[in-house]
């Protein structure tokens, strides 16, 4: 039996190879971080296709100074717009345009084939086979 440490140090290594094939595939094939995609869709399914920027950043799991400037790393490919909250002037959101919706729609298939391969991968492995299992089953 393993230790609560062990067993995580485990789930940090699967997360870790996963996170990047993932990372490397979705740049490579589509121009995009795994952040920027997680981000479109994160905006593409909220309500108004937008998010207020501390919520874009609780949603993918990056503090405001590394949102800031994932995002403005998506208006300068077009893939979002900021919007000025029309309840608190000082709110702002991103916003998801047609051409990120796109890019997302295209990058989306590419990230779930790389997803099952690297979890498969994963799984021939002896120390993460239990991991993998766990999380399928999920």
């Amino acid at each position: 039996m393993s230790t609560d440490e062990e067993t995580w140090g485990r789930m940090l290594a699967l997360h870790a190879r996963v996170e990047q094939e993932l990372a490397k595939a979705l740049h490579r094939r589509h121009g995009l971080g795994l952040s920027e995609y997680r981000a479109l869709g994160k905006l593409a399914v909220a309500r108004k296709s937008g998010l207020r920027m501390q919520e874009l950043a609780e949603a993918v799991g990056l503090n405001q100074s590394s949102v800031s400037r994932m995002v403005a790393r998506l208006e300068d490919g077009g893939l979002t717009v900021r919007d000025i909250c029309e309840g608190d002037r000082r709110g702002v959101y991103s916003v998801i345009t047609d051409a990120g919706r796109a890019r997302h729609a295209e990058a989306e298939p590419t990230y779930r084939e790389i997803l099952a391969a690297a979890l498969d991968q994963a799984a021939a492995d002896p120390a993460l086979t239990e991991a993998v299992a766990t999380i399928r089953s999920a």
